[in-house]
């Protein structure tokens, strides 16, 4: 059978209201920038977001999310000679010390280890090699297609570059995995026989700041990559070579929310629409959202939402049994979709009319 499309506008979203307050504009002093809704992926601001730049210290960002989804926290790891005697901003390692991989990875994303890097590199990834391998084909994974790692932590290297729209996937990415973000959002902590703070300002300059990671090199300048949360919708900036990064990063969070507050045209269990049903008791069933889907929206911007059946519906018909899709468009381009179920159950005429002729016997 053909597929069924039902074009209609919700009516929810046909009747935008105006957001007060919304700013009519932002910039930042970077290089290159972005702002991006982590929910979505819609970019709400960009500056020369695809420029292949050096990204310093915001690198830790992968080494945390590949050493969390590869390693054991729990692990003893042993420095090494190369780990202690690394360059560069350090958590003071020692040769032969031993700590867990959570203490590490504390002191990688909080005080900006280096030597931290190397230790969790060579424990996870058998060798710092192994790991950056690994580094990279995660970025393969997630679709950092304009990115390349050479070592975990950042230093200088003409093969270690990403970009601001890269930085933004990954950022997005270790926002999901609880360990990195309890990690990255902590501001201060004593583990391991070790009291470590975050370098990360925005944590106390901001509420809702749920951290991630700041970088600095005399080539690269200062890099951060932020994440702020505010009424359930989460945003995260990168800015590269910018040396106003905590200003800039409160301007673009300030412009986010206000101006692209998150829309909900589908939640879950929600009522989308109805669907025929050929021979039932009722011709047709409520069809409901399978789960809920957000897109941020500016002033008079307007989702449409179609219906989009896999075939026609016949009696019976079984709540919960998946029937199609929602699929949702802004100006003409798919935003997203969810799953559509059947909202109720419909019996066939027959059957019920044979319950009611038993119930005359």
């Amino acid at each position: 059978m053909p597929k069924r499309f039902f074009s209609f506008a919700l009516a929810g979203l046909a009747l935008l209201s105006l957001l007060p307050g919304r700013a009519e504009g932002v910039g930042t002093s970077a290089a290159s920038a972005i702002l991006m809704d982590v929910d979505s992926g819609r970019v709400l601001y960009e500056q020369n977001a695809d420029a292949k730049m050096l990204i310093a210290s915001t690198t830790k960002i992968m080494t945390a999310l590949v050493a969390v989804r590869d390693g054991k926290l729990s692990d003893t790891v042993t420095v090494s000679r190369e780990a202690a005697y690394t360059e560069g901003s350090s958590m003071y390692l020692k040769e032969g010390e031993e700590l867990t991989l959570e203490t590490l990875l504390y002191g990688l994303m909080l005080c900006s280890g280096n030597d931290a890097a190397v230790a969790v590199a060579e424990h996870v990834g058998g060798s710092v090699q192994g790991f950056v391998k690994r580094m990279n084909e995660t970025a393969g994974d997630l679709g950092m297609d304009h990115s390349s790692f050479a070592n975990p932590n950042g230093l200088d290297d003409e093969k270690h570059y990403s970009t601001a729209r890269d930085m933004a996937v990954l950022a997005c990415a270790a926002l999901e995995n609880e360990t990195v973000l309890r990690i990255a959002s902590t501001r201060s902590i004593t583990i391991g026989g070790r009291t470590m703070t975050n370098h990360n300002k925005l944590l106390s300059m901001m509420d809702g700041c749920l951290g991630l990671k700041t970088g600095y090199t005399r080539a690269a300048g200062r890099t951060l990559v932020s994440c702020a949360e505010r009424n359930g919708q989460r945003l995260v900036a990168v800015t590269l070579q910018d040396g106003n990064d905590w200003a800039d990063h409160q301007s673009l969070f300030e412009y986010g929310f206000s101006a692209y507050p998150a829309r909900r045209p589908a939640v879950l269990g929600r009522e989308l629409g109805r669907a025929a049903v050929a021979g039932g008791m009722s011709d047709s069933v409520p069809l409901v959202a399978a789960d809920s889907f957000s897109w941020p929206l500016a002033e008079g911007e307007q989702l449409e939402t179609s219906l989009e059946l896999f075939r026609d519906l016949s009696a019976p018909v079984t709540a919960g049994t998946r029937a199609g899709q929602a699929v949702f468009t802004l100006n003409g381009q798919e935003v997203g979709r969810v799953d559509l179920l059947c909202g109720e159950t419909v019996l066939p005429v027959v059957a019920s009319a044979m319950g009611v002729l038993r119930g005359f016997r």
